[in-house]
Parts: structure tokens; C-alpha cells; sequence
């Protein structure tokens, strides 16, 4: 089974775009969407979701308000001021604990207990030539990077049921522990960059990052023309590194014209240039080891 993996030093590069025209492009595939805290493949490959499952990472503490004695040691050592006072007893604020179980051992009548904490909820989506399997983290969780290795191996598990052998990752952007997740046991994997200079420095971030988990990744820039000196030097210091250059996309008006109709740039009125690149890029892309 195949991983291909896109990734991006920042939001808004056009990762999403790309997962989702691979994934037109390769026919038979499993797209899994990453970036759970913003997801939105779902939006450009249309199909029929299966009923929300949640998902649980985490505690949360509960007070017991006929235990709870009103003497307030659990709110003293609480780090994170999720316990307040409420009459003569104490209540847990939810969206303020961390679960980190710091305030049981105080507690003299053993009033504390811990409940599952719900980060959030995931599903699978039927479609043409595959799954999607996405998800959405919950308000106020930090569990980005659990719920990323989730869907990760749902997605495992699908391919596998359905005997496909490809799977085609839309990584969350930056650094951060979400891309971590998503960076494990991967065939090849491409960032996504812009020619400017806070693309450029994202680029050398994430290199320095993908050279740490042993990652082996290539690159693709976007909107290259916008300033062919930036792109130049960003495919010099690509090529200093040994890290290849799989093409350019050229900037094109229609694209996000195409991307609010929920259409993919592999059509009019998306130019020939825009629609040759994004095919030549899959085609290098697909053929990595």
C-alpha cells in the first residue's frame, strides 16, 4: 500500500487543491484530510458521508456534588483554574481542565472522577473511485495530533477493505505536532510553497523538520510566476539539499473561480499551462519511491 503525502509550511498554498487533483487524477484511491482543525478536501470531492463517529482522547474531571465537602483543595492545586466554587460545593469548568489528574489525590472524600473527553468527530465518505475519511476537532481541544493518526489509520483500514492500494494524504500545515502525525510511514511526500519570502523561510522549516523524522520529500511551487527570481532561488537551495523540484504551477485568476463552482483546475477555464502543470506534477509525484 502507497501513502503520498502534501504538505505546506503555511495555510493557503494550495495543498488542499492539489490532494483533491491527484485524487481525480489517480482514479482509485483513499484521500484522507489531515488538517482536522480546518478540514475541507470534503468540499471538492463530492460524495456520501456515513453517520459521524466521535472521537475520544483525554479525561475530563468530575466533582460529586454529594461527596464534595466545600474545602476547596482541589481549586488550590488546579494549575489551570478549571475548578471553581459553586454554593457550598466545587464544579470542574470542562473546557478549562486538562485532565492531568492533579487534583484527585487533594480531594479527602474522593469526590473526583474522570469521564472520557470527546476532542472531536470523524467520518467516512463514500465517492467515485474511493473514501474520503475526514474529521473535525472539537472547540477548545488539543488533541490535533491524536485525531490526525486516527484518521490515518481508518484510512488503512478502508484501503484495505476495499482493496485499494493507494492513499493520497492532505497533511495540516506547519510544524506542529498535527504534521508530525501525519508524517509517519509515508511512500513520498510533497510540500506545497510559494515564491515569496515567508514561503521560502516555511519551505526551509519544513525541510529542517521532514529531515528529522527521516522524510524525503519534494517540492512543488506554486504561482511560481509571480516572481521568477524567488522561485529560482527557492529551486537553488532545493537543489543544495538534494531535495527535488517536481515543477511549477503557474498563478491563474480561474483557479479559484473553478474552486468555488466545487470544480478542480483540470478544465476550462483554467488555462492549458495551469492544467498541463498539475498533470505533469502527478505524474512525477506518483511515480516516487
Amino acid at each position: 500500500m502507497r501513502q503520498l503525502a502534501v504538505f505546506s509550511g503555511k495555510g493557503g498554498t494550495g495543498k488542499t487543491t492539489l490532494v483533491a487533483t491527484f485524487t481525480h487524477l489517480a482514479g482509485q484511491a483513499v484521500a484522507v484530510d489531515c488538517d482536522v482543525d480546518a478540514a475541507n478536501l470534503a468540499i471538492l470531492l463530492p460524495g456520501e458521508d456515513e453517520p459521524p463517529r466521535d472521537f475520544f482522547a483525554g479525561e475530563k474531571a468530575v466533582i460529586a456534588a454529594d461527596k464534595c465537602i466545600g474545602c476547596g483543595r482541589c481549586a488550590r492545586v488546579c494549575r489551570f483554574d478549571a475548578i471553581e466554587r459553586a454554593a457550598r460545593t466545587y464544579k470542574v469548568l470542562p473546557l478549562f481542565c486538562e485532565g492531568c489528574h492533579a487534583c484527585d489525590p487533594a480531594c479527602p472524600t474522593d469526590a473526583i472522577t474522570y469521564t472520557p473527553n470527546k476532542a472531536g468527530v470523524w467520518t467516512r465518505r463514500r465517492r467515485e473511485g474511493g473514501w474520503l475519511i475526514h474529521a473535525e476537532l472539537g472547540v477548545a481541544q488539543d488533541n490535533s495530533g491524536k485525531l490526525v493518526a486516527h484518521v490515518r489509520e481508518q484510512a488503512r483500514l478502508t484501503a484495505r477493505e476495499a482493496g485499494i492500494d493507494l492513499i493520497l494524504v492532505d497533511g495540516p500545515p506547519g510544524i506542529g505536532c498535527p504534521a508530525h502525525a501525519a508524517m509517519g510511514d509515508l511512500s513520498a511526500a510533497l510540500i506545497v510553497t510559494e515564491p515569496s519570502v515567508s514561503g521560502e523561510h516555511d519551505l526551509i522549516r519544513f525541510l529542517d523538520t521532514a529531515a528529522r523524522f527521516e522524510v524525503h520529500p519534494a517540492v512543488v511551487v506554486n504561482k511560481w510566476d509571480l516572481s521568477p527570481e524567488l522561485t529560482e532561488r527557492i529551486e537553488a537551495m532545493c537543489a543544495e539539499r538534494g531535495v527535488p523540484v517536481l515543477g511549477r504551477v503557474p498563478f491563474d485568476a480561474a483557479v479559484p473561480r473553478l474552486l468555488t463552482q466545487g470544480r478542480l483546475p483540470l478544465e476550462a477555464p483554467a488555462s492549458p499551462e495551469t492544467i498541463s502543470a498539475l498533470r505533469a506534477i502527478w505524474e512525477r509525484f506518483s511515480a516516487l519511491d
